[in-house]
C-alpha cells in the first residue's frame, strides 16, 4: 500500500508543473470579470433590441394576415 501511495505522489508530481499558482490567477481573474461586466451590458442591450425587432416582425405578421 505504502508503494502505490508513492507512485501516485510521485506520478502527480509533473502535473503540478503545469499548473500555475494561485496568485498569477488573480490579475486573469480580475480582467475576465471586467469583460464580463462590460459584455454583459451590451449583450442585455442587443437582447432588448432583438426583442423589439422581432416584436415588430411579427406584428407586422399579425396585421398583414388579418
Amino acid at each position: 500500500m505504502l508503494q502505490l501511495a508513492f507512485a501516485v505522489a510521485f506520478s502527480a508530481l509533473p502535473l503540478t508543473l503545469y499548473i500555475p499558482p494561485i496568485r498569477s490567477f488573480n490579475l486573469f481573474v480580475h480582467t475576465l470579470q471586467i469583460f464580463l461586466q462590460d459584455s454583459s451590458i451590451f449583450s442585455f442591450r442587443a437582447f432588448l433590441r432583438m426583442r423589439l425587432a422581432i416584436s415588430r416582425i411579427f406584428n407586422s405578421i399579425i396585421h398583414v394576415t388579418w
